[in-house]
């Protein structure tokens, strides 16, 4: 094999020439170096590089040092990385020009090419991005059936001002089915029906129900964070370990945001003694546990989690939304609230509905009523747990290494890489067109308890004919073992 590296030790010291001096580290004198040997033509378009552990050895380097250099040019273009075929030097990078030894012919200057303007940004072909359902299966024909009966049905009071609280419909279908899914012990009245998770924190904290200081998991959504201090909220990270929140962290505050189902970004549900820690806290603090019952409804290998709120219906105030288990667009969620709370929230609200479509309420009550939600989500279970599984055994084929963590439940995975190489991974990533996110995009500003590096992938966003090449993407954009 011409273009092939069959001593890694003879090649680089012989052919290449390798010198790593110059500002700016190992790492970045080794990106120089290397892209230096492919404008001159030292390294020629499709010729195979050495494994990373090879180079590193032969370089006295540290193996994270070459992998992220790798990936680096990868991310640049000079380089392409495939399961099966390593790393080769990219197709169509030109050499330098150079004069061909002993000829008498000077080194002309190449003719002037007029410079061309700047590729256009282009959006990601894969987006395997955490948080969002499939969007092809958005169930339209029972969605349209139980808005036609909605609509029918309807006294003439709905097409009037809204009860700030939430149609009653809408509070007593949601009273059955969190009572029957989820566990959670409440009764209309104690429901107040809001447009999303987002719009519950603004509420409680942006309308004077509650004040900071919030505790909450230490990594998590920044959007949520952004949320709380546009509320003037400061919030306290609590460490994380592999049974959830370290609730025995826990200091002054008196308010703690979990998400006990499904820790996100990280996976696996709250330990049973720190969920009945967490009500032994509140009921000492006189505090609160907001609950955030993220993938409640996902659960794959294990049996369903019940919600916290169960343990104390006084001290846990419930918050749910259909977002992820029928989709983003249809703007409703509940918080379901200690009885001490509910005219405060009402309040907060104000005199009139200005946030959730009352037709919109009363569509979904019917949705839920009339077993439509429960079929939706049985079906959305397997198909996602079809795409768990996808996801899995493309890893197990084509990157042994790397390993899927907290896949019992959700619609996302975290795949755990070695150390140092998260940010070349999301840059490659990036390269090979797929959106998704580091573990680090999550971690909280106060923290500095690190989880090690990941990917976190999302595999329920893709329609079902984009899923495959997402995964065959994903994996040649991970670092090689």
């Amino acid at each position: 094999m011409a273009n092939s590296w069959v001593n890694s030790a003879e090649r680089i010291g012989a052919d290449l020439h390798l010198e790593l001096t110059g500002p700016g580290g190992r790492r970045a004198a080794l990106i120089r170096a290397l892209r230096e040997a492919v404008r001159s033509g030292r390294l020629a378009p499709g010729t195979r590089l050495p494994p990373y552990r090879s180079l590193a050895a032969d370089l006295g380097v540290a193996r994270n040092t070459v992998a992220d250099a790798y990936a680096e040019l990868v991310a640049e273009g000079w380089l392409t990385a495939r399961q099966g075929s390593g790393t080769r030097v990219a197709m169509g990078v030109p050499p330098m020009p150079f004069r061909q030894w002993g000829s008498a012919e000077p080194l002309r200057p190449p003719a002037r090419v007029p410079k061309k303007a700047p590729p256009r940004a282009r959006g990601p072909r894969h987006d395997l991005t955490q948080g969002t359902p499939d969007a092809s299966a958005f169930p339209r024909t029972a969605w349209l059936a139980s808005y036609r009966r909605a609509l029918q049905q309807a006294p003439s009071e709905v097409f009037g001002p809204g009860d700030p609280a939430g149609r009653p419909e809408l509070r007593e279908a949601l009273t059955e089915y969190l009572a029957r899914a989820r566990g959670v012990r409440t009764e209309p009245g104690r429901i107040v029906v809001c447009s999303g998770f987002a719009h519950a924190l603004r509420l409680l904290f942006g309308g004077g129900v509650l004040r900071g200081p919030l505790a909450v998991e230490a990594y998590g959504l920044g959007f949520h964070r952004e949320v709380l201090a546009g509320a003037g909220v400061r919030t306290v990270p609590l460490p994380l370990d592999e049974h959830g929140a370290r609730v025995d962290r826990l200091g002054r505050e008196r308010a703690v945001l979990l998400t006990p189902a499904h820790q996100f970004p990280t996976g696996g549900p709250l330990h049973p003694a720190r969920r009945a820690a967490v009500i032994d806290w509140a009921r000492a603090r006189d505090g609160l546990v907001l609950e955030d019952d993220y993938d409640g409804e996902f659960r794959y290998d294990r049996k369903p989690v019940g919600a916290v709120q169960g343990l104390d219906p006084e001290r846990v105030i419930h918050i749910g939304s259909v977002s992820k288990s029928l989709s983003p667009a249809v703007r409703l969620g509940w918080m379901v609230l200690p009885e001490g709370y509910v005219d405060a929230v009402v309040a907060a609200k104000g005199e009139r509905e200005a946030w959730a479509s009352v037709l919109d309420q009363l569509c979904l009550a019917d949705f839920i009523a009339s077993g439509s939600y429960d079929r939706h989500v049985r079906r959305m279970r397997q198909r996602y747990r079809s795409r768990r599984d996808r996801l899995v055994t493309a890893l197990a084929e084509h990157a042994p290494h790397i390993e899927a963590t907290g896949v019992a439940a959700g619609l996302h995975a975290v795949l755990r890489l070695p150390p140092g190489t998260e940010a070349s991974a999301v840059k490659a990533a990036a390269w090979q067109g797929i959106a998704l996110d580091g573990l680090a995009a999550f971690r909280h500003p106060g923290t500095d308890m690190p989880v090690g590096d990941g990917l976190v992938v999302g595999y329920a966003t893709p329609s079902e004919h984009a899923y495959g090449p997402a995964l065959e993407a994903l994996c040649g954009a991970l670092p090689p073992p």
